[in-house]
């Protein structure tokens, strides 16, 4: 399994108006919208990513970073090895990911994810 990139999120109230003080402030442009998440990215530049998300829309709590992998099954089994705390169960979401939160040691809850 090899990561393909990996990014902080940043809980927000007000999804448009949190993206345009980061393109204000920092020149990045919105590379991805889904209306509840968005992912902010240098021009020309996908591996400085940041994104921001109001609700989660099917887990349980908003995650603080995203990893995403090329074998997410993999990633999940290695989880549930490590007797990690499985916060959201491995998942095909509807706008074309295979996901699952697992909860760190120090409390912190990562979306590991693939593109299907």
């Amino acid at each position: 399994m090899n990561v393909v990139r990996a990014m902080p999120l940043l809980t927000v109230t007000d999804l448009d108006a949190t993206l345009d003080a980061y393109v204000q402030v920092t020149g990045m442009e919105v590379v991805m919208n889904h209306g509840w998440i968005a992912t902010l990215a240098p021009s020309g530049d996908s591996s400085a990513q940041l994104s921001l998300i109001t609700t989660d829309p099917t887990g349980p709590v908003n995650p603080s970073a995203s990893i995403e992998v090329d074998d997410v099954d993999s990633a999940y089994r290695a989880a549930v090895d490590a007797d990690l705390e499985i916060v959201y169960e491995i998942t095909n979401e509807e706008w074309g990911v295979r996901r699952f939160f697992f909860r760190d040691a120090g409390g912190n809850v990562v979306n590991v994810l693939a593109h299907m």
